[in-house]
């Protein structure tokens, strides 16, 4: 497997890309992204496992992830989400324009599941198939949950915050604004419920299973939950069976 790093620098953002192949190919019939949970990345193992496992299959298709912003290698230092939604966007241009791709997939993670869910619904779906593993389906309940008291007092008095992991990054009230008033439950997703696939495990305490399971049945989408799993799917062995699964739902039937 060949990996490469690079830059789309558009419209004055700089998004920044990884590309995993089998060979030494320019374009590609077919092209997957693969999206991370919030406070990850690009490089995060889960993103290779499936990489190495996807390309095994198909040894012609190319796989692309990429940094949130302020998130891994970003230059950007407060979280929008506009910037998010400009991001994605960016990145499936690419992968038509600059990549060729006949057919886009999305693998997309919590976080990154959210901001594939609100693309879809307000720029349109570019994807022959989307699989979400645990998405964070109440975005904004979710990054409440990293405010302390003080952080809410601040947001509520207008001042900018830090949250995260290892990184921090500044948000405001406006990112909850927008969280709000861009709820995908408000959204219908019954067009393309037969191009997508809901994975959970079932011992995820981050974001509720209940949330994906709700989400599917009101959009008749199919909903596979995996036992045992957290949230992160740390069992090698259950992530494994989500990748299987969802490389599966990714090819084409024989």
């Amino acid at each position: 497997m060949k990996e490469k790093h690079f830059e789309i620098n558009e419209e004055g953002d700089s998004v920044r890309c990884r590309i995993l192949t089998s060979g030494n190919g320019r374009t590609f019939r077919r092209v997957v992204l693969c999206t991370h949970g919030f406070g990850s990345t690009k490089d995060v193992a889960n993103i290779t496992r499936f990489a190495e496992k996807e390309l095994a299959k198909h040894s012609d298709d190319a796989v692309v992830a990429f940094d949130w912003p302020c998130h891994g290698q970003d230059g950007r230092k407060k979280l929008t989400l506009p910037d998010c939604v400009d991001y994605l966007g960016l990145v499936v241009k690419y992968a038509k324009d600059e990549l060729r791709a006949e057919e886009i997939y999305n693998y997309s993670v919590s976080f990154g599941g959210y901001l594939t869910l609100t693309y879809m619904a307000e720029a349109g779906n570019p994807f022959r198939r989307v699989a979400l593993r645990a998405p964070g389906i109440r975005m904004r309940d979710l990054l409440e949950n990293y405010l302390t008291d003080s952080d809410r007092d601040k947001l509520e008095k207008g001042k900018e915050v830090q949250i995260g992991y290892e990184r921090k990054m500044k948000v405001d009230g406006s990112l909850f604004d927008d969280l709000a008033r861009r709820d995908v439950r408000k959204y219908e997703y019954f067009d393309w419920a037969d191009d997508m696939l809901v994975i959970h495990g079932t011992k995820d305490q981050m974001v509720p299973i209940q949330d994906s399971i709700d989400f599917c049945e009101s959009n008749v989408i199919e909903f596979v939950p995996v036992e045992g799993a957290d949230h992160p799917f740390r069992n090698q062995k259950l992530m494994d069976i989500a990748i299987h699964r969802i490389i599966e739902f990714f090819s084409p039937a024989e």
